[in-house]
């Protein structure tokens, strides 16, 4: 270190690390300042160059800059103030900034912001698991934390298959799922979503090849019938020695198309799976934390599954952070046998901050995921989604939970359908044939009423637009 000292011309007992002096109080003032005087058209103008968006084109027209959000409103740089309706892809359950969740996140980051996870524990990960197992079924004991959704559900895979590997049955690799489902867009995730009607098709030479039941047709709402399993029964027995696990959307398919299936078909298959030695996979990153109406969807059918996944609404929407929980038979299978450790291990893995942003996010849980709060959004939706039934062009008009769809005979317009909402202080975000709506749990009756008043709207408008294609109905 003197040596260093003596190269750099300083003294030891003056010198100063370069982080010191660069973010200086006066120093980062400076830099403030510049920051604050780039102007919209700057930003935009830089953002078309050289950012990408999801599933948007590389300098997307049609992407706004967004200064600050509180509540369930967004406010964009051109003033504009937008209620989130789709709750910034189903995450922000409890509103943008809730000041519960920002204030344990900042007494967390005057701690502890990270530390390895691999040789270490720490107080918010415990706390967060201690919650978290007391709202689950309490056959699923041990928790995993992961960075994200997608890659919760490549934890539930791997472990399922070094599952099968440790206890004896190595040819057990692959899985069987139901079409319609989407897990993720990482390879393993995509490789059992719907690899035809999915958005995954292009990438199918990089994916493994799995089994594929048709999805049921018995809606949510409708008399079951045995028949409905036969599809999934006929693949389980045909193909049982080569299936590690099951893993499916519980009751709720979200991105492959937002519908909602009788619960009576996960209570015909948990049999099925067991009969066979096959590990059942629930997918309840979407449909967790409320949004379906039940704190887990899998409490429509109280089926227990042997690995559960969920993210999203883990942390209201604050951090990115997710969860694998599985029950005691699974993490003991894997324990006697060479690797003994699951074989996975994210660098991020229980981010302190991620953490603690969790805890705080499932004391909102508490007081906003109830019953009462969930069954009133669901009421406000079903009142005003009710007159779009009526309209040309709309196949479908469904409510679950805190979740409201639209759906139309053809694809509908995105930029348009957005617009048409903005006009009404609304964003929405439609795909493919679906306008919908999973609005935070905090909305209250006169944000729902303007929401489904513009969803209304832009499925009246936007049936006799002629950029409108493949029609069905």
């Amino acid at each position: 270190m003197q040596i260093i000292m003596k190269m750099l011309g300083r003294q030891t007992n003056t010198f100063q690390f370069p982080w010191k002096w660069l973010y200086s109080t006066g120093q980062r003032g400076e830099m403030d300042g510049v920051q604050q005087q780039m102007n919209r058209q700057n930003a935009i103008s830089f953002d078309r160059q050289h950012l990408w968006h999801p599933y948007t084109i590389p300098g997307d027209p049609h992407i706004a800059e967004v200064v600050g959000a509180q509540g369930v409103y967004l406010h964009l740089a051109d003033g504009t103030k937008l209620i989130d309706a789709t709750s910034s892809w189903w995450c922000v359950a409890y509103g943008h900034q809730h000041p519960h969740i920002v204030e344990a996140i900042q007494r967390q980051a005057s701690q502890l912001t990270h530390v390895m996870f691999g040789s270490f524990t720490h107080t918010p990960a415990v706390r967060l698991a201690e919650k978290l197992l007391r709202l689950v079924p309490p056959e699923l004991d041990r928790v995993f934390f992961a960075d994200s959704g997608s890659v919760s559900v490549e934890c539930a895979l791997k472990l399922a298959i070094q599952y099968q590997y440790a206890t004896g049955h190595p040819e057990k690799n692959r899985f069987v799922t139901i079409r319609g489902g989407y897990h993720g867009d990482t390879t393993g995730a995509m490789a059992v979503c719907d690899p035809e009607d999915g958005m995954h098709q292009i990438f199918s030479p990089l994916l493994r090849s799995h089994f594929f039941a048709p999805r049921p047709t018995c809606t949510f709402d409708q008399v079951w019938s045995e028949e409905q399993i036969e599809p999934m029964r006929k693949i389980v027995e045909t193909h049982h020695e080569e299936i590690a696990g099951c893993i499916l959307e519980p009751v709720f398919q979200g991105a492959g198309g937002m519908y909602f299936y009788s619960p009576e078909y996960l209570s015909a298959l948990r049999p099925i799976c067991e009969k066979h030695g096959i590990l059942l996979i629930f997918d309840e990153i979407a449909t967790g934390f409320g949004r379906t109406g039940k704190p887990f969807a899998q409490a429509y059918a109280g089926v227990v599954p042997d690995i559960m996944c969920m993210g999203k609404a883990l942390t209201g929407g604050a951090i990115s952070l997710a969860a694998m929980l599985c029950n005691e038979k699974v993490a003991m299978g894997i324990r006697d046998h060479v690797p003994s450790a699951f074989m996975h291990g994210p660098t991020f893995m229980a981010n302190p901050l991620a953490c603690a942003a969790g805890s705080a996010a499932l004391d909102l849980f508490e007081e906003y995921g109830t019953i009462e709060n969930i069954h009133r959004i669901n009421r406000k939706l079903t009142e005003g989604l009710d007159s779009a039934k009526k309209l040309t062009g709309v196949q479908n008009v469904r409510t679950l939970g805190a979740i409201g769809v639209i759906e139309m005979c053809s694809t509908v317009n995105r930029v348009k359908t957005s617009e048409i909402a903005k006009r009404h202080g609304v964003h929405l975000r439609p795909f493919g044939r679906y306008i919908y709506t999973m609005p935070p749990l905090v909305t209250d009756d006169m944000a729902l009423d303007r929401i489904t008043h513009a969803m209304c709207e832009a499925a009246a408008r936007v049936t006799h637009s002629d950029q409108m294609t493949d029609t069905i109905c």
